[in-house]
């Protein structure tokens, strides 16, 4: 098989002699001794051994699995600065969060472009390609945390959608935050459009968008909530919140609102392809179909919902109602480690508990990393797949060593299966953020250096 369309007779990039290349694709080849080709940030060429095309860079995949760049499509990256913080180890969610948030009040621009940069730093060493953020706090006087977080992003190379996260019910109102992290209706609103108009880029491939998220229905008006998809609609932007995360967000939503959380979706007009949901762990069978049949996208995060003891959300009947599952590592103080291959590992151990042996396969795992988190962010066919067009973001995998002795059989299922492992190359937009299992850039230990500094400082809030 040869497919090759490229503008140039030289690829800038040729990735070749893989043990497979798993495109993930719309027909899901898988190509033994494969290549891809990247010119201009783009794939051009993706083929089998004996017709690659000329390249000014090459890597050696020999004995490599070689896959689209994961997507991580939940995270708080500012939690890393509370990663495993004592008190709140064996905590439900609840109590978690009324724990941490005052530490997470003393949040600054500098704390969050250092937490940011680590994290997803972190992030690519797992073979993360593309990574959201949900930044819902916003202290008084913090200054403009999404764009420190952004010039993170831009710095290390990584794809970065970020959401314009909010609160506005304090404790005061009912809610869990503080009164100092949370914001008036308007001023989120109005946050809300300046960031999407100075960061958003709607064009193929672009590196930065931004999506509205008011952090959750336990923490916002229901107005803002309205409010909010109605911006989201006039801007052309996704959405984005937690939803139906344990017994204790059902619970809530029964007594607040007198319907469970999906109604409330519907409600509130967020019951659209635009949405994608955290967690969704608590649907009920009706509730399932009637989030596929609305084209929702749903960001899984396992080990979050493993150590918060929320239960385990139904991967398999979800993507087969028609919802787009995407993977999540979360936030750093819950889930603690933010490694995609861990949480997809994570998903198909738990898609085998919750539905059975053969339902929770690698291949599942693989696609719920990569082009199911394309679904959630509304980019199939542009990132999450190697085909041609999509865009140049590669993840390689060495399947050598001591980990995968005998593994010889299924370089996906062992990909998987053994380990653990970080990724051996993480290539964005046709450039090396990971090569040979270390992170390119230069910055590394001093921004690990301030990251420690800024992490004693928001700890010792507490004593």
């Amino acid at each position: 098989m040869r497919v090759v369309s490229s503008l140039t007779s030289t690829s800038d990039l040729l990735i070749r002699n893989a043990a497979l290349v798993a495109t993930v694709d719309n027909q899901r080849r898988e190509i033994s001794g494969g290549w891809v080709a990247i010119t201009n940030g783009r794939i051009s060429g993706v083929g089998t051994a004996g017709s690659e095309p000329a390249a000014t860079r090459t890597i050696d995949a020999t004995d490599c699995l070689v896959t689209p760049g994961l997507v991580n499509t939940h995270h708080h990256l500012y939690q890393n600065l509370t990663r495993a913080f004592p008190p709140m180890t064996n905590a439900a969610l609840f109590g978690w969060l009324k724990t941490l948030y005052p530490l997470w009040s003393t949040l600054n621009e500098e704390s969050a472009h250092v937490s940011a940069w680590v994290g997803l730093a972190e992030l690519a060493l797992s073979g993360c390609t593309t990574s959201t953020d949900h930044l819902y706090v916003h202290p008084a006087g913090a200054g403009d945390l999404l764009s420190a977080e952004i010039s993170a992003a831009q710095d290390i190379g990584v794809r970065f959608h970020p959401t314009r996260g909010s609160m506005s019910l304090s404790e005061k109102d009912g809610g869990l935050p503080p009164d100092n992290v949370v914001q008036d209706h308007d001023v989120i609103l109005a946050e809300s459009q300046r960031m999407v108009e100075l960061h958003h880029d709607r064009n193929h491939g672009a590196m930065v968008r931004i999506a509205l998220a008011p952090c959750s229905p336990f923490s916002v008006t229901k107005k803002l909530m309205i409010e909010s998809a109605e911006l989201a609609e006039k801007l052309d932007v996704r959405l984005h919140t937690h939803f139906a995360e344990n017994s204790e967000d059902d619970d809530f939503s029964i007594a607040t609102f007198g319907c469970r959380p999906t109604q409330y979706l519907e409600e509130v007009g967020w019951l659209s392809n635009r949405t994608w949901v955290a967690h969704c762990v608590m649907p009920n069978h009706d509730e399932i179909h009637q989030l596929g049949a609305a084209g929702i996208g749903a960001a899984h995060c396992p080990s979050s919902n493993l150590i918060l003891s929320s239960g385990i959300s139904p991967v398999v009947q979800l993507r087969e109602a028609g919802v787009h599952v995407g993977l999540g590592v979360d936030g750093s103080s819950s889930a603690d480690s933010a490694s995609l291959w861990l949480e997809a590992r994570q998903a198909m151990l738990l898609a085998k508990l919750h539905s059975g042996a053969a339902a929770g396969t690698a291949r599942m795992a693989l696609e719920i990393a990569t082009r199911g988190g394309a679904g959630c962010l509304g980019r199939i066919g542009e990132i999450g797949e190697i085909s041609v067009g999509a865009v140049g973001d590669i993840a390689v995998w060495s399947l050598t060593g001591p980990v995968f002795a005998g593994a010889i059989a299924d370089p996906i299922e062992a990909w998987l299966r053994c380990g653990p492992i970080g990724a051996m190359h993480t290539i964005v937009n046709g450039k090396s953020v990971v090569e040979n299992g270390h992170l390119v850039s230069n910055k590394v230990d001093d921004m690990l250096r301030q990251h420690r500094v800024l992490a004693h400082q928001m700890q010792s809030h507490l004593g």
